[in-house]
């Protein structure tokens, strides 16, 4: 099954290569209530309950707790007895912060302790702002987030019946404020400082508000989010194509 442990620089090149394994945060409860922020894409799940979770889980995971000490060893070593691949950060959440690596903060919308996928509901048709929103949330926040697209006029009302997230559009928790995108408020709202992810939505605005002078990149990405939406007449058809241009 190979080495127990993962040390964040490893586990830092698997995310940018965008193949990690699962990523889950053992940290005590009361620890975990404590903290403002988590690894990218993290979900929390009680280190003593490993029966109760781990059957829903990927087969291959890595797990964290602070120090990187007792807490996601023991974890690490159960699921290796069930026969997943699992293993622990090596120095904790301490040691990928002492880093300077991404960290995300904790949000109301997607709660890492939640045991059922996050909602998020938008206008139809998505082709810039819509799609890059979707990538983000399922890289860095919630890998299972559900996306539900449906008429510019029904979104809040949809958002509310179902207790979801709506974004990109007005009145939404989540969209453009100003000259800035919707990109740049969930980067805002989940204290992202990451210079990639920042310069990322300075191309996405570019590309959404027809700044195209804003980057060099903005015309091209404009471009082929034009391209992908001609093509594609199923948003979620169109949101894969686009998360593989993001």
């Amino acid at each position: 099954m190979g080495n127990l442990s993962i040390n964040p620089e490893e586990l830092y090149g698997l995310f940018l290569s965008g193949n990690h394994p699962a990523v889950i945060d053992v940290r005590r409860r009361t620890v975990f209530e404590q903290a403002s922020f988590l690894l990218p894409s993290a979900r929390w799940r009680p280190h003593m309950e490993t029966q109760s979770w781990a059957p829903a889980s990927p087969r291959e995971l890595v797990v964290y707790c602070v120090h990187g000490h007792n807490v996601s060893q023991l974890v690490a070593g159960l699921l290796r007895s069930e026969g997943f691949e699992a293993r622990f950060l090596a120095g904790g959440i301490e040691a990928w912060t002492r880093l300077r690596f991404p960290l995300v903060g904790k949000s109301p919308y997607a709660p890492a302790d939640a045991t059922t996928p996050s909602t998020w509901v938008t206008r139809w048709r998505p082709k810039i702002d819509r799609i890059a929103c979707p990538w983000f949330i399922t890289r860095f926040v919630d890998p299972s987030a559900r996306f539900l697209f449906v008429e510019p006029e029904q979104v809040l009302a949809i958002a509310e019946e179902l207790k979801a997230t709506a974004f990109d559009i007005e009145g939404a928790p989540i969209t453009h404020e100003g000259a800035r995108c919707s990109f740049d408020a969930l980067l805002d709202h989940f204290a992202i400082e990451s210079g990639s992810l920042r310069l990322m939505a300075d191309i996405i605005r570019g590309a959404d508000t027809a700044d195209l002078a804003l980057t060099p990149q903005s015309a091209g990405l404009l471009a082929l989010s034009l391209g992908i939406s001609a093509q594609c007449t199923n948003d979620h058809m169109a949101i894969r194509r686009g998360f593989a241009l993001y």
